[in-house]
């Protein structure tokens, strides 16, 4: 009679096909073994690999092959090579299959093929590379125009082509610290780890505070840009249903595409619209008291958001994350419709300022490096994302295209918007930190980008206090859902934060850069570039070119963050 093996031992560790990887059970569970000496059988305790011929389902017919026993002795050869605690003599790679080839084997003869493993979740490259795609491509979009008109047209775009190169480099650097680590399983590891193992508690903990700060900065700008966009949608739909007519003649262009220049919202404290001016009775007073941008509709947004907040799971929201790349794809499109309607206004004055126009070359180019880093920031997650792509020997040929694709989406919404803007009669001073606010409330396209951008945000702002929640508890109590009042307390500050921020301070090109100059500081330049020289150091192969360049680095963050300061 067959007796089907259903359980293997390896080490102190019994693994079973049905259930999930990683989880290790006694011996007493287990009621039929097979108990291997080897303690480093498999590097990780994988199930014992035969042919793929020699396979069988649920069947049992065909025997293990001769190869298949050549291999299990060339195995065991290895492992009486050394003792369980020296990983020297562990067996090589090219001894151990690959995990989607592994197998469970009986000694009575037969193999199963393990099904529902983690090479059946791997994803292709493309799909990788437009995963970065979708993550990078967050809030700072809206600022880039902005940046480039305070960076001058030439040097911007040379400013986005350095920091997409420099971003580039130190995400490789994370990419690779996992594989510099000799003798560790390092396969579940994330940053904040590879942190700890250069720098002690000590790295960890900084990581995890400047990871917080993107996070946290993240977050105040969704609550600005919901109560802009909750307040020009709400507006719209009111001048609509009240036929009320706005006219751009004071700050805007006259045309079917019309764009102002809000100077009045340079203000925060103003809740009125530069250039539009129409009829004002009781009822419309009535509206703008209470449906005002800065004095009541971010404390509205607390209504609707606080209560999603303090959800044990965000599960219900990442359902809806695939509306970041529909946002992404409206904006493209109507950044080149308005550009094919407006049509290109550029003149080109090198180092002195027009009445119409920027310079090519301005001292207040930090402002957009300061955006860009934080644009281009996805370095706290990029070791997660890179774990699920099919082809690992791919990781760096993937990244450096999803860096592509992402720099050629900056470049080309920031080029377009800028070259587009109606200059004259507007000046390129009058771009704002969101360009959507260029363009009057009462545009419909426009109108539909600040729609789907306004539910986007929505559900996105509760996943990223999640994230913030996971990282902060969990380090804190050792339980991400400690208790109600712990979960809300922590709310109620991150939701204080963006409030006050939405009324005293809505300008996001600031909040951007400066947060972006902040936590891009110790994850971009610093970290990557320690833990590559310590890394180096401790083989004997660092060399002062090297160490030359990667200091080099630590100075331009730290020049970045400095910057913000004084421009």
């Amino acid at each position: 009679m067959f007796l089907r093996l259903k359980y293997i031992w390896c080490a102190e560790q019994v693994v079973s096909p049905h259930w999930p990887i990683g989880i290790s059970h006694s011996r007493s569970e287990c009621p039929f073994a097979v108990y291997f000496t080897c303690a480093t059988f498999i590097l990780s305790c994988r199930p014992f690999y035969v042919e793929p011929r020699n396979i069988v389902e649920d069947s049992v017919q065909d025997r293990v092959s001769a190869e298949a026993s050549v291999l299990n002795s060339r195995v065991h050869y290895y492992s009486r090579l050394t003792g369980s605690s020296d990983r020297l003599l562990a067996p090589p790679d090219h001894v151990i299959p690959p995990p989607e080839e592994i197998y469970i084997y009986s000694p009575l003869g037969t193999a199963f093929k393990v099904d529902g493993g983690e090479a059946t979740t791997k994803n292709p490259s493309v799909v990788t590379i437009f995963a970065i795609w979708n993550t990078m491509m967050g809030t700072s979009i809206l600022s880039i125009p902005w940046g480039i008109k305070q960076a001058g047209f030439t040097l911007g775009i040379i400013s986005v082509i350095l920091m997409a190169l420099l971003t580039l480099y130190c995400c490789y650097r994370i990419l690779k610290s996992t594989k510099s680590i000799p003798y560790v399983d390092t396969s579940d590891w994330e940053f904040p780890d590879v942190c700890k193992h250069y720098f002690g508690e000590f790295g960890k903990w900084l990581s995890l505070l400047f990871s917080m700060v993107s996070l946290m900065g993240a977050m105040v700008v969704y609550w600005v840009l919901m109560s802009n966009f909750l307040f020009n949608t709400g507006k719209f739909i009111y001048n609509y249903v009240h036929n009320i007519n706005i006219s751009d003649t004071e700050f805007g262009t006259n045309g079917t595409d019309k764009v102002v220049c809000p100077y009045p919202d340079l203000d925060p404290h103003s809740n009125s619209s530069a250039g539009l001016s129409y009829h004002s009775d009781n009822s419309t007073a009535l509206f703008n008291h209470w449906w005002s941008k800065t004095n009541s509709i971010p404390f509205y947004l607390i209504v609707l958001l606080l209560p999603l907040l303090n959800f044990r799971s965000a599960s219900f929201f990442a359902r809806f994350t695939f509306l970041g790349t529909v946002s992404v794809a409206y904006l493209i499109f109507l950044v080149t419709l308005k550009a094919f309607r407006l049509g290109f206004h550029l003149e080109f004055h090198w180092f002195d300022s027009t009445e119409m126009f920027v310079p090519e070359f301005r001292l207040l180019f930090p402002q957009l490096t300061g955006v860009l880093t934080l644009a281009f920031f996805i370095h706290n997650c990029i070791i997660t994302l890179m774990k699920n792509n099919r082809n690992q020997e791919n990781n760096v040929r993937d990244l450096s295209l999803a860096y592509l694709l992402v720099g050629l989406t900056y470049l080309y919404v920031g080029v377009m918007i800028f070259a587009a803007f109606p200059s004259p009669p507007l000046s390129k001073e009058c771009i704002e930190p969101n360009f959507l606010d260029n363009f009057p409330s009462s545009d419909v396209m426009v109108f539909v980008a600040r729609a789907f951008l306004l539910f986007q945000m929505m559900s996105v702002y509760p996943l990223l206090g999640y994230l913030v929640r996971v990282q902060l508890m969990g380090q804190l109590f050792g339980d991400h859902y400690p208790s109600f009042a712990y979960v809300f307390i922590l709310n109620v500050l991150i939701v204080g934060a963006g409030v006050l921020m939405a009324k005293f301070y809505p300008n996001i090109g600031s909040i951007i850069r400066y947060s972006g100059a902040m936590c891009g500081l110790a994850l971009v330049f610093v970290f990557p570039s320690l833990i590559h020289m310590r890394a180096l150091r401790r083989r004997g192969e660092l060399r002062w070119p090297s160490a030359f360049f990667h200091s080099f680095l630590i100075m331009l963050g730290a020049a970045n963050l400095l910057g913000q300061f004084f421009m």
